[in-house]
C-alpha cells in the first residue's frame, strides 16, 4: 500500500494500482521506496522489484529503501533497475563513491 505523510500514514490505494494509473498517463519514471527497509541496511527488496519490473517493464524504477552493499546494486542492475538510491550506507561508509563508478 501507498504510505504518505513522510510514511505516517498508509493509504487504501496499492503501488500496483498507483503505478498502472500513473504509467497509463504517460510516467516513464517510478521511484519505490520500501519504507520496512528504509534506514535498516537489510537488503532491498528484490522480489517487490523484480514484480515491479515484470508488470511495469516500460518504467524505469529507481528503487530505495535497504541498499547495503555494492552486490545489493549489482543483482539490482542486473534485475534491469534503472537506478538506486544509497543513504545510509554510504553514511556510514559501507559504499564508498569509487565504488560506484562502474555503475555510471
Amino acid at each position: 500500500m501507498i504510505a504518505v505523510s513522510g510514511w505516517q500514514e498508509v493509504t487504501a490505494t496499492s503501488l500496483f494500482d498507483f503505478t498502472e494509473e500513473y504509467a497509463a498517463l504517460g510516467a516513464k519514471y517510478l521511484f519505490c521506496t520500501d519504507v520496512s527497509k528504509d534506514g535498516l541496511l537489510a537488503g532491498p527488496s528484490f522480489e517487490l522489484y523484480n514484480e515491479i519490473r515484470n508488470k511495469f517493464p516500460e518504467l524505469k524504477l529507481i528503487a530505495s529503501g535497504g541498499v547495503t552493499t555494492v552486490e545489493d546494486i549489482e543483482k539490482l542492475n542486473d534485475m534491469g533497475v534503472y537506478a538506486a538510491i544509497i543513504g545510509k550506507a554510504y553514511y556510514e561508509g559501507r559504499i564508498k563513491l569509487e565504488d560506484l563508478k562502474r555503475f555510471l
